[in-house]
């Protein structure tokens, strides 16, 4: 699978609603511009960020993850984004990725946004993980890991950079120069999905969903209002920007936890 067709969902959510967000994001899919390979929702698009006090837990067998597997199935492609996941009586920012063969591939969140209060309600993840479909491997990434550079250093271990995220509307230049760095860094495409709308803190979130080729070349830049958006990545551009400008070979080791 040379060329990836991949579904930008920037959503609107409702906030602590996740049977609400789930039939919407359903009918988005079945409204979407026309088939794909992977479909990408913002990060905890089941609730919105923090939005799952007072919820009842959900774990790996719950509603959710049955109805992504669903999702994958029915359109025969791979379903992404985060969910709250509790798990031996901890709370994670769990990125997912489900695939039509009903295998779920996962994530934890490993930088937990302090400022916010994340940190106080989940627990970090420990590993950095590296997903595969099809030819294309890819390492996930949830919102403020966007600004830790080493931690989603290219080994020459992956092709796409895919970002899930809540970016508020105040720090959104941020969020484009970062992720514009991090294709040019590790010379890999980046996917960075982010939600619109109002939750219920009273945070707005202006969109800006982006697609970066891995020369650093903007191919999409979604304005603020919900949209799902079809774009096709291209695996042999990967290779070529690398070849074309090896600088990875000068690149400084790093050590993962």
């Amino acid at each position: 699978m040379n060329a990836l067709s991949t579904l930008i969902v920037q959503a609107r959510l409702s906030w602590k609603n996740p049977a609400e967000n789930l039939e919407h994001l359903e009918e988005l899919l079945a409204d979407s511009p026309g088939p794909f390979d992977l479909a990408v929702f913002p990060e905890t698009f089941t609730t919105g960020f923090l939005g799952d006090s007072d919820l009842p837990h959900e774990d790996m067998n719950g509603p959710t993850v049955a109805w992504m597997r669903e999702m994958a199935s029915r359109y025969d492609s791979g379903i992404s984004g985060s969910v709250v996941i509790v798990e031996d009586g901890k709370r994670f920012n769990r990125f997912l990725l489900a695939t039509p063969d009903g295998k779920i591939q996962q994530y934890d969140k490993r930088h937990l946004f302090g400022f916010g209060g994340e940190n106080e309600r989940y627990v970090a993840g420990t590993e950095r993980v590296l997903m595969q479909m099809g030819d294309w491997r890819i390492c996930p990434q949830i919102c403020y890991d966007l600004r830790f550079p080493v931690w989603c250093r290219n080994r020459d271990d992956y092709d796409l950079l895919l970002l899930v995220a809540n970016w508020p509307g105040k720090r959104i230049s941020h969020w484009v120069s970062l992720a514009q760095a991090r294709a040019i860094e590790n010379q890999s495409w980046v996917i960075a999905v982010n939600r619109v709308g109002e939750d219920g803190h009273g945070m707005v979130y202006p969109g800006r969903s982006l697609v970066i080729s891995p020369g650093g070349e903007v191919v999409a830049d979604l304005p603020g209002a919900e949209e799902c958006r079809l774009l096709t990545l291209d695996l042999d551009l990967v290779e070529n920007t690398r070849k074309t400008f090896p600088f990875q070979a000068d690149a400084d080791a790093f050590d993962f936890i």
